[in-house]
C-alpha cells in the first residue's frame, strides 16, 4: 500500500447510536475518532502537513517537531514520517507507554521535559520546543495550539456528520487545543443553525475561567494555557469533571455501551449521559469520542492506579451543578459560555432568623449566586429584603415536594441551611439531587443528643452520665443514678432550649414533665419528646471550631464561653484569640477531631461544645454547622477569613478560604434584661458605640417586646464586639462598653397577657405545641414574638 492510500485513509469514521436515550426517545450518537488509524488528530496531522508541504512552509526532508503528549504526537508520526520527514516529540513524563512504544516503533525521537515550569508542562515543553527549533536548522512546528488549519481540518469531520445524520441539535466535544470543537461546530451550523455546543474540561484546567491545576490526571483535554484556537464564541456552554468522574465515566461507557475508548471519550461519555435524560424527546445529540483506550490501560482501566492517586477520594457529583463567573469547579459543573448567562441556584431550606442565616444569604449573593430561601414563614426573618434573596414560601417538613421542586431548577448548584434544625433535611435534599451534601445520617447523630451519648461513650470519649427517659418518674430515677446536681434536657431541641440545672429529683421530675409536654419546636417540627437527665459538669466551658475538608477536619480556632448560673445555661460571652494554654487546647482539639471522627461528619463547619473537667475534656455537643451567637464574626476580625462565606463555598462543593494566622483577640458579650416586661428602651448605645476597641453595638428586639431573664439563647437582646490585643483587653473593653448600656424594662404588671404561664420562659423564641395540663390530648400553642 503506498503512502498516500494511507493518508487518505484517515477520516471516514463510523457514527453509532448509543444505548442512553433510547428509552425517552432521544437520539444519542457517538462519532468513533478512534476508528481513526491512530486517533481523531490524525486529521489535524494530514491538514497541517499537507498543507505545509504545498505552500513550501515544510520543505521536503525538513525536520517535524511537535509538542503533544497524546493523540497529536500520533498524528504527526504518523503523517510525518509517512511524508519522510524527521519526527520530534516534545512531551512530558505524563506520557503513557502505550503511546511512547508507538513513538518509537514509528521512528520518531521522543523528548522528554523531567520538570514543570511557572506554566505547568506546557511551559516546561513548549521551552524545549523552541530549543529544538533553534537547533535544527528548516525545522517546522505544526503549533496545534494556534495554526488555523487545526480546526480547519475538521470540516471533514462535520461533512460526514452531516452526511450520516442531517441535523443535529447538540454537539458535544472534549477541549484542549479548541480545534476540533470549535472546527466541526462551525461547520455544521451551515446547515444547523440552531446547534448547542457543549464544550468538556477538565476540572484544573484554565482554558474556561478556572484555576490551573497542572497535577490533573486527564490528558487530551484541559490546558495550562490559552490557545489561539479555542474561540469562545462558537461554544454555548461548557462542563468540567475531575479526575474521579472522568475515569469513572469512561469505565461505565465501555461497561455499558462496549466503546473502549480514553478518558477524553468518557467524559463527553458523562455529559451526553446527563442530555439523554433531560432533552427532550426526538432530540439528536452527537458526542466526539476522540480516541482508543488502549493507552488508558495502566492508568483510567487499572485499579492499582485509581489506588495510588486516591481517586476514589474526590467528591463525585451524579448530576452537574451551575457555577458562576469566578466560581471554582471541584466536581461536574456546567455554565452558559455566553456574557449574560442566568446566576446559579443556591438554595437554603430555612435559616437562622438573624445572625449567620441573614449573612449566608448575602455571602451566596456576594459569591455569584442566586439565593433562594425555602420558608413556610418569612416573616420570622429579620433583615431578609437586604440579603438580595428571592423568596418561596412552602411546606419546608416535605421533603419530597422540595426535591420535585428543586429538581425543576436546571441551574441549581447547591442546596443548605444555617439552621441546625434543617441541616438533615438539606443534606437529604443535596444528596437526592446529586449535589455537595453532608452525610444525613451523621447529621441525624448530631441532632439525638441521647445517641450522641451513646456513641461517644462507646468509643470510649469522656461524657457526662446519663439516661434517656420518657417519663417524671424515670427522671427522678435517673436524677439518683447519674447524681446531683443533674441537668435535665430535650435530646433534640436547640439554643439551649429548655436546658435546665436540676438539685433535687423532684426538681428533675418536674422539669422532665415540661420537657416531655412540648410537642414540637418553634418551626412545627414534631420532637422526639424524649429528655436527657444528664451528671452535671463542672469546669471552663469552650467550643472548638473546626472545618472539614479533603485533607480531614482543621481545628480553626478555641472559643471561651461563659454562661450564665443556674438554672439555665445561657452563653453571655464569647472570647476568641489563641485559646487557652498550649496543653489544655491541645488536648481540647484531640478529643474533639475524636469526636467528629465517631460521630462521621464529611465536611464543613462543625461546633463542638466541651467542658475542661478535672478529669479532662468533656464533649457536651457536636453541631454539624457554623457556630452561632456571631462567633464567625469574631473569627473575620482576628483572622480576615469569612467562615459563612467558607461554608457557602463548601457547600456548593467550591474550595473554602479558612482562616490561617490569629492577630489580636475579639470577643462578644450579649444584652440581657434582668427583670421580666416589656422593653422600654436601651439607653447609653451611642456612647458604647464610639468606646475605643467596640467594633459594634446591635439591638435585636425593639422596643414594646417582652423581654425577661433569659433561659435560652433566644431571651439575648443585643449583642457588643470588641477587638483588642488580648482576651484580657478585650473582655475589659466588653465589660465597659456594657457597663455604659442600660436596660429599660417596664414593670411586670404592664406587660400583662404577654407574660409566660407556670414554667414557661417569657422569651421562648417560637411557637412551641404543648400537651395542656390535665389533658394528654389538648394542644395549645404559643405563637413567636419574632
Amino acid at each position: 500500500m503506498g503512502a498516500e492510500s494511507l493518508i487518505d485513509a484517515v477520516g471516514r469514521t463510523p457514527v453509532v447510536r448509543l444505548r442512553v436515550g433510547a428509552d425517552r426517545g432521544v437520539e444519542v450518537f457517538a462519532k468513533l475518532e478512534l476508528q481513526n488509524l491512530f486517533a481523531m488528530k490524525d486529521r489535524v496531522a494530514k491538514r497541517i502537513l499537507t498543507e505545509a508541504r504545498r505552500t513550501g512552509a515544510l520543505a521536503s526532508g525538513a525536520p517535524v517537531v511537535e509538542s503533544s503528549s497524546g493523540t497529536m504526537a500520533l498524528g504527526v508520526a504518523l503523517v510525518g514520517t509517512l511524508l519522510g520527514h524527521p519526527v520530534h516529540i516534545v512531551t512530558d513524563p505524563r506520557i503513557d507507554p502505550v503511546t511512547l512504544a508507538k513513538l518509537t516503533a514509528l521512528g520518531c525521537e521522543v523528548h522528554v521535559v523531567p520538570a514543570m515550569d511557572e506554566n505547568g508542562w506546557q511551559g516546561a515543553r513548549l521551552t524545549r520546543l523552541r530549543e529544538l527549533l533553534d537547533g535544527l536548522p528548516g525545522a517546522f512546528w505544526p503549533q496545534q495550539y494556534e495554526n488555523p488549519e487545526n480546526p480547519a481540518a475538521y470540516r471533514t469531520l462535520a461533512d460526514e456528520l452531516v452526511a450520516d445524520l442531517g441535523d443535529v441539535h447538540t454537539i458535544v466535544g472534549a477541549v484542549g487545543s479548541g480545534g476540533s470543537l470549535c472546527g466541526t461546530s462551525r461547520v455544521l451550523r451551515e446547515s444547523s443553525p440552531g446547534l448547542h455546543v457543549i464544550g468538556v474540561d477538565c476540572v484544573g484546567s484554565v482554558l474556561f475561567g478556572q484555576p490551573d491545576a497542572p497535577q490533573r490526571l486527564q490528558s487530551g483535554l484541559g490546558n495550562s494555557l490559552h490557545p489561539s484556537n479555542l474561540d469562545h464564541g462558537v461554544i454555548d456552554e461548557v462542563h468540567w469533571l475531575n479526575d474521579h468522574e472522568a475515569f469513572a465515566a469512561t469505565r461505565e461507557l465501555a461497561r455499558h455501551e462496549k466503546v473502549f475508548a480514553g478518558n477524553t471519550a468518557g467524559s463527553v461519555y458523562r455529559v451526553l449521559t446527563h442530555l439523554a435524560a433531560t432533552l427532550p424527546p426526538g432530540a439528536r445529540a452527537v458526542g466526539i469520542f476522540p480516541d482508543r483506550g488502549d493507552r488508558y490501560t495502566d492508568t483510567v482501566y487499572s485499579d492499582a492506579y485509581w489506588i495510588s492517586k486516591r481517586l476514589a477520594e474526590q467528591p463525585v457529583a451524579t448530576r452537574p451543578r451551575r457555577v458562576g463567573r469566578g466560581i471554582e469547579a471541584r466536581t461536574w459543573s456546567f455554565r452558559g459560555n455566553g456574557a449574560q448567562e442566568p446566576l446559579p441556584t443556591y438554595a437554603f431550606v430555612e435559616s437562622n432568623t438573624t445572625g449567620t442565616g441573614m449573612l449566608a444569604l448575602r455571602a451566596a449573593a456576594e459569591a455569584g449566586y442566586r439565593p433562594l430561601l425555602l420558608t413556610n414563614d418569612p416573616s420570622r426573618y429579620q433583615g431578609l429584603d437586604g440579603t438580595g434573596a428571592e423568596v418561596h414560601t412552602c411546606d419546608t417538613e416535605d421533603v419530597d415536594g422540595l426535591t420535585a421542586l428543586l429538581a425543576r431548577d436546571a441551574g441549581l448548584a447547591a442546596v443548605g441551611s444555617t439552621s441546625e434544625l434543617y441541616q438533615q433535611t438539606a443534606a437529604r435534599l443535596a444528596g437526592a439531587l446529586g449535589l455537595p451534601a453532608q452525610d444525613p445520617e451523621a447529621v441525624a447523630l448530631c441532632r439525638d443528643k441521647g445517641a450522641l451519648r451513646r456513641a461517644l461513650t462507646e468509643a470510649g470519649l469522656r461524657q457526662p452520665r446519663f439516661r434517656v427517659v420518657t417519663g417524671p418518674d424515670a427522671a427522678r430515677a435517673a436524677a439518683h443514678e447519674v447524681g446531683l446536681p443533674c441537668v435535665v434536657k430535650p435530646v433534640d431541641d436547640s439554643g439551649s432550649t429548655l436546658v435546665r440545672r436540676c438539685d433535687t429529683a423532684d426538681e428533675a421530675a418536674r422539669h422532665a414533665a415540661d420537657v416531655l409536654a412540648v410537642e414540637r419546636n418553634g418551626r412545627g417540627q414534631p420532637l422526639a419528646r424524649r429528655a436527657l437527665v444528664e451528671s452535671l459538669l463542672t469546669g471552663p466551658e469552650y467550643s472548638v471550631e473546626t472545618f472539614g475538608t479533603d485533607a480531614g477536619h482543621v481545628v480553626l480556632g478555641v472559643v471561651e464561653k461563659s454562661v450564665t448560673g443556674a438554672p439555665a445555661f445561657v452563653e453571655h460571652r464569647h472570647l476568641l484569640s489563641g485559646g487557652p494554654d498550649a496543653e489544655p487546647a491541645s488536648e481540647l482539639e484531640s478529643v474533639v477531631l475524636a469526636a467528629l471522627k465517631v460521630v462521621g461528619l464529611r465536611g464543613g463547619a462543625a461546633h463542638t461544645e466541651v467542658k475542661l473537667t478535672e478529669a479532662g475534656p468533656a464533649v457536651v455537643e457536636v453541631n454539624p454547622r457554623l457556630a452561632g451567637g456571631m462567633i464567625p464574626e469574631l473569627f473575620r476580625l482576628v483572622t480576615g477569613a469569612d467562615l459563612v462565606a467558607a461554608q457557602v463555598a463548601h457547600d456548593a462543593g467550591g474550595v473554602p478560604k479558612l482562616p490561617g494566622t490569629r492577630v489580636g483577640a475579639a470577643g462578644i458579650q450579649f444584652l440581657m434584661a434582668d427583670r421580666t416586661g416589656l422593653l422600654a428602651a436601651v439607653h447609653g448605645v451611642e456612647e458604647a458605640r464610639v468606646l475605643p476597641g467596640v467594633d459594634r453595638v446591635v439591638l435585636t428586639r425593639e422596643p414594646g417586646r417582652p423581654v425577661a431573664p433569659p433561659v435560652d439563647a433566644y431571651g439575648r437582646i443585643g449583642y457588643v464586639i470588641a477587638r483588642g490585643d488580648s482576651i484580657a483587653e478585650v473582655a475589659d473593653v466588653l465589660a465597659r462598653a456594657c457597663g455604659l448600656l442600660r436596660v429599660d424594662v417596664t414593670a411586670p404588671e404592664d406587660a400583662g397577657s404577654e407574660r409566660p404561664g407556670p414554667r414557661v420562659p417569657a422569651n421562648e423564641p417560637y411557637g412551641r405545641t404543648r400537651v395542656a395540663s390535665g389533658s394528654p390530648s389538648a394542644t395549645t400553642t404559643r405563637r413567636s414574638p419574632r
